[in-house]
Order: C-alpha cells, then sequence, then structure tokens
C-alpha cells in the first residue's frame, strides 16, 4: 500500500491531508470545551446547532464550487481553502458569544466543502492507474480512522500543559501546513469539459453548473447504488456515534473510560479492512465487496437489536465491541472503493462535479441518520431505534442491489451503453490545456484517440 507515497506530488497530498485531519480533530475537541464555557449546561444544543450548520454548508456550498472550480487553478483552490480554515481556527480562540461560533463554523465548513471534493478529484489524475488510486483510496480510510483515535489523545496530552484554546493553534499550524505542502507540488490541469454539443462548461450558466453534477449522480445507475450504498453506511454510523455513550454507560453500566475503548473498536474494524482491502481489489470487482457489506450492516444492527434486548449479562460488553469492529469494517468496506466507482463511471472531465455531489449527498445521508438514531433512541428506546435503522439500512442495501442490476461487473459501462467519441486534439499543448492519453499520461503531438461519452 504504501509503494504510492513514492509518488512525490501524492506524498505531499497525502500528508497535507494527514496535518490536515489532525488540526480539525484538536479542533472539535476545543470546540466542545469552548461551548461548555460559553453555554454552561446548555452546550450540547450550541455544539447539536453547529453540527447542523455543518451539514447546511456541506450539502449546499459544494456543489456551488464545484460549478466555480472550472475558472480556478486546482492548487490556488486548494491553498485559498486552507488559508480561511486556518483563518477560522485563528479566530475561535477569541469568540466571547454562540453566534459568533456559528459564523465562524459556518465559514469554517464552507471552506471545507470547498478544499474536500477538489481535494479528492485532483488524486484520480495524479495516480492515473487504478492499482495505485486503489491503495490511495485505503490509505486515505487510514488516515481518517487514525486521525479518529489519535487526535482525542493527541488533545489529552496538550490539555495536561495548556489551556483548551490553545488547541486552536494547533488547529492553524495543521492547515496552514496544509497549504504549504500543496504549494510545493504541481498539480494536474482540469480536464476542461465539452459537452456533446461541443459547448463547454464555462458556457452554462452558474445555476445548471451547480446542479449538473448532482444529475450526472442521481442519473447514472452505479452511483445510485452508491448513494443508497451511502445511507447504509449512515445508519450503522449514526449509531455507533449517536448512542455509543448510551449504550455503554446506561445500557451496560460502564465506566466513563470504556466509551473510547468503544469507538476504537469501531475505528479498529474500519482500519483492518483498509490495510487488506487493496489486495481484495486486485483480485474481485467494486460491486462483489460493497453490496454484501451493506446487507452486513443491516445484519450487524439487528444483532445488536437482540443484544439491547437480551437484558443482563456479562456477554453483552465484548459482543458490543465485535459489532461495533464489525460496523466499521463494513463501512470501510463500502467507502474506500467508493472512488473508484466514482472514477469508472463518469469521464474525467465530470470527475470534480461528481466529487462534489457526493459529498453533498453524503451528508444528506448522515443529516438523515443521525436524527433516527438520537432522537428515536430517546424518545422510543434503543431497540426501537436499532430496528429502525437495520431496516434503513436494508432498505439501503435493497436498493443498492437494484440499482446496480444489469451493469457491468467491475462496475464499469456495460459495452452496449457507451458511446465512444474518436477525435483528434488540434491545440498545441500548454501548462493549462495539456493533451493526456485515455490512460491519463501526457503527450506533447497532436493526439486521435477514442473515449467513452458521460453514461
Amino acid at each position: 500500500m504504501l509503494s504510492v507515497l513514492r509518488n512525490r506530488t501524492y506524498r505531499h497530498l497525502f500528508v497535507a491531508q494527514v496535518v490536515a485531519l489532525a488540526g480539525t480533530g484538536l479542533a472539535t475537541v476545543a470546540l466542545g470545551l469552548l461551548a461548555y464555557d460559553l453555554a454552561g449546561s446548555d452546550a450540547g444544543s450550541v455544539l447539536g446547532t453547529a453540527l447542523a450548520i455543518k451539514m447546511v454548508a456541506y450539502v449546499g456550498i459544494a456543489p456551488v464550487v464545484a460549478a466555480l472550480a472550472h475558472r480556478i487553478p486546482r492548487r490556488r483552490l486548494l491553498v485559498a481553502a486552507d488559508l480561511a480554515r486556518a483563518g477560522v481556527a485563528l479566530g475561535l480562540p477569541f469568540v466571547g458569544s454562540v453566534w459568533q461560533v456559528y459564523l465562524l463554523i459556518f465559514v469554517l465548513q464552507a471552506a471545507s466543502a470547498t478544499f474536500t471534493p477538489a481535494f479528492q478529484s485532483v488524486i484520480p489524475d495524479v495516480l492515473p492507474e487504478e492499482r495505485d488510486y486503489t491503495r490511495a483510496l485505503s490509505l486515505s480510510r487510514l488516515a481518517y480512522d487514525t486521525e479518529s483515535l489519535v487526535s482525542p489523545v493527541l488533545a489529552a496530552v496538550l490539555l495536561a500543559v495548556v489551556g483548551y484554546r490553545w488547541l486552536f493553534w494547533g488547529t492553524v499550524i495543521g492547515f496552514l501546513a496544509s497549504a504549504v505542502l500543496v504549494v510545493s507540488v504541481a498539480l494536474p490541469g482540469a480536464v476542461a469539459a465539452v459537452r456533446e454539443d461541443g459547448s463547454r462548461e464555462g458556457a452554462r450558466s452558474l445555476g445548471a453548473r451547480s446542479v449538473a453534477g448532482l444529475r450526472l449522480f442521481l442519473s447514472v445507475p452505479r452511483l445510485r447504488a452508491l448513494l443508497a450504498l451511502d445511507l447504509a453506511v449512515a445508519a450503522g454510523g449514526a449509531t455507533v456515534i449517536v448512542n455509543t455513550v448510551v449504550y455503554v454507560r446506561d445500557e451496560l453500566g460502564r465506566s466513563a473510560g470504556d466509551v473510547p475503548l468503544a469507538l476504537g473498536a469501531y475505528g479498529g474494524g474500519s482500519m483492518l479492512v483498509a490495510l487488506l482491502l487493496p489486495r481484495v481489489l486486485d483480485r474481485v470487482a467494486d460491486r462483489t465487496v460493497m453490496l454484501p457489506a451493506a446487507f452486513a450492516v443491516a445484519g450487524l444492527l439487528a444483532a445488536l437489536a437482540v443484544v439491547t434486548a437480551a437484558g443482563g449479562g456479562g456477554w453483552r460488553w465484548p459482543a458490543l465491541l465485535a459489532l461495533w469492529a464489525g460496523l466499521g469494517a463494513a463501512g470501510s468496506l463500502i467507502l474506500t472503493p467508493g472512488g473508484r466507482l466514482l472514477r469508472s463511471a463518469v469521464p474525467p472531465a465530470d470527475l470534480p462535479a461528481v466529487f462534489a455531489a457526493q459529498f453533498s449527498l453524503t451528508h444528506v445521508c448522515w443529516l438523515l441518520a443521525y436524527p433516527l438514531a438520537g432522537w428515536l433512541g430517546a424518545t422510543a428506546g434503543l431497540s426501537t431505534a436499532t430496528v429502525t435503522l437495520a431496516a434503513f439500512a436494508l432498505v439501503a442495501a435493497g436498493l443498492a442491489g437494484r440499482a446496480w442490476r444489469g451493469t457491468a461487473p467491475a462496475g464499469r459501462p456495460a459495452p452496449a451503453t457507451v458511446t465512444v467519441r474518436p477525435h483528434r486534439h488540434t491545440h498545441r499543448p500548454t501548462r493549462r490545456r495539456p493533451l493526456h492519453t485515455p490512460s491519463g499520461r501526457p503527450v506533447v503531438r497532436h493526439h486521435h484517440h477514442r473515449h467513452p461519452a458521460a453514461p
């Protein structure tokens, strides 16, 4: 898996992702403590509102930014987003009221909604070979899981010697380091999108470009399947994120120190899959891995409902750890190959818009799952919430299977549905308008080739 780090451009981008994630993890801890300072016992309400603002920014901003991104060089866009995030983090230690927190969180998450899809769409161009790209996806998943385990520990160590407001300075350093690393490499130019009528992407209105990725995402069967799979992941993940503390403290009567152990089991299952999956995907199709994992989420949630209803017994704690590890593994089996599926489903010119659409739609899934896990768990009980989410995941898995039915086994367009357009590039390649072969390699002369049209 680590062989892809030999690519200097990708290595710098990966390290940029890691340091930015570490900074975000520190900010998450510090934000909770800041909310408690400002609101006391109402800190939960403040954080809940901040999370809602985060989701609104993610869902609404990403498609609009994707519509404008073709006008801005990729490196400049990524660096600007990092600098905006660093500026917000710099201001957070000095806020004195709740509304200021809400405003800064919106700006911070709007910048993240700009950075993340753009970053994701760059990696396929940096690593054009599918084998390398698969390993990059696994490394990215591993980075997210590692951050969820390491950042709280790092924050605890720092809090032993400094006040929580100093954690925001760690966030600033993380985002600035990310910007420096992005600046240090030359990124491939974005492929100009040319429509069937010969018009270029910039010729369409902003509104049309904003919804283009969403329309394309919902029109391609494999991408509709991916959206359904994201619903299944959200059902399992929301159960863990929202209700872990309730299961550990109230349902099982265990100490507060066991809460991070349960969350660690979830992260450990995800990390194990991220390490092993590249070799598996070298041999089997994405669908062969992803669909069974979605049904596994439903089965694991159903098993959790049984454990919840079983009442007392010391066996329930190891059972909970095993179920959490299973949910983490199943989620990673779905999320890690997702980038491969996006890459194979649309032409390179449409990747930025589709990544932005997936970013928004995935957070819509979580926005649906969080209330189901939290409100149902609080009002109707954990058993009812878990059974409901298990049914939610089962329906999502069934919809994914139905959407995927009849497509090519490897997740690529079936030959009968692909429109192949032979053509010749006649412009002289420049830095802003490079030429590439179908495999992504740059060429230096006029070039005849064929590639599939958008599905």
